[in-house]
């Protein structure tokens, strides 16, 4: 039995596909698969049930699972450890990000990570809060950077700062010329807003209800930039993270609103302990810059 199978079969375990967890696995599907048949020979006993539509383990399969999630890491503490001996800190981390946060807040400070922390590969899936969660609670993600808080049972959460939230307007709208707004101002505007799922268009229709009406959706992205410029082009308005306010495009403007904010930080499994390579990150990413809370 070689590591490199399992990690192969829980690659196949977690996305339920032979092609994705090649893929993931930066191998060709039909070695993946070869390496998937000899370890089920090497067990007399099959791991998966292969279907057209879908891969599933087998009760052998969930049973052997659980081992192997423990056997890897168990060996990336270990090998943790002996870098620690040498005083060095190596590892990959997979670090989940929300659309609305990783584009702002991610690039100067991975930058200056990697400038620290050469010997740290750290790889970034966006995604939304949902997501992210349940990838981290199927140890898919070392840590997430999220809107909190993210009511999800076996998750430890760390706060980082709060951030105000801005209405953007067309450049020409009746109200660019505020300063500031009152969610009461916008009742009769129509929104664009993020895709469901993502907390971002929650946090807003939360907003809007709190004050007594629903708002009119008008469009609708997974993109904040494709909203942004749907607002630029007069389709309505919408609501924005501050960190977003420096790539925001010619044509709209940005004004507060009193008591309209969120919480951002990190969520990770609460029962995994972290690599040194992943307690760095954590670190890192939690040392305050002048442009968190929208600064």
């Amino acid at each position: 039995m070689e590591i490199h199978q399992l990690r192969y079969f829980l690659a196949v375990a977690r996305t339920r596909n032979f092609s994705r967890a090649a893929e993931r696995c930066h191998v060709a599907q039909p070695s993946l698969s070869q390496q998937i048949k000899k370890l089920e020979e090497e067990l007399d006993e099959r791991l998966f049930e292969r279907t057209k539509r879908e891969v599933t383990l087998t009760s052998a399969g969930e049973l052997f699972r659980g081992h192997v999630e423990r056997v890897l890491e168990e060996l990336e503490l270990a090998r943790d450890k002996v870098r620690e001996v040498r005083g060095l800190v190596r590892g990959r981390v997979l670090l989940g990000a929300l659309p609305t946060v990783a584009p702002y807040y991610l690039p100067a400070r991975l930058r200056r990570f990697a400038e620290a922390f050469p010997g740290i590969e750290v790889v970034v899936h966006e995604d939304t809060t949902g997501q992210l969660a349940a990838a981290v609670l199927a140890k898919e993600l070392d840590l997430a950077l999220v809107s909190l808080p993210v009511e999800r049972a076996g998750l430890a959460a760390v706060e980082f700062f709060d951030e105000p939230l801005l209405v953007a307007l067309p450049a020409g709208h009746r109200l660019a010329a505020r300063r500031r707004l009152r969610l009461d101002d916008l009742e009769n505007e129509a929104f664009i807003l993020m895709k469901e799922g993502h907390c971002l268009a929650g946090q807003a229709l939360q907003f809007c209800r709190l004050n007594g009406f629903s708002p009119r959706v008008s469009f609708r992205s997974a993109q904040i930039e494709t909203v942004l410029a749907f607002v630029a082009a007069g389709w309505g308005v919408s609501i924005v993270p501050a960190m977003a306010r420096a790539s925001v495009p010619r044509g709209v403007v940005c004004r507060g609103m009193s008591g309209m904010s969120r919480s951002i930080g990190t969520i990770r499994h609460g029962g995994r302990p972290m690599s040194r390579a992943v307690q760095a990150l954590a670190d890192f990413l939690r040392q305050p810059s002048r442009a968190d809370s929208g600064g």
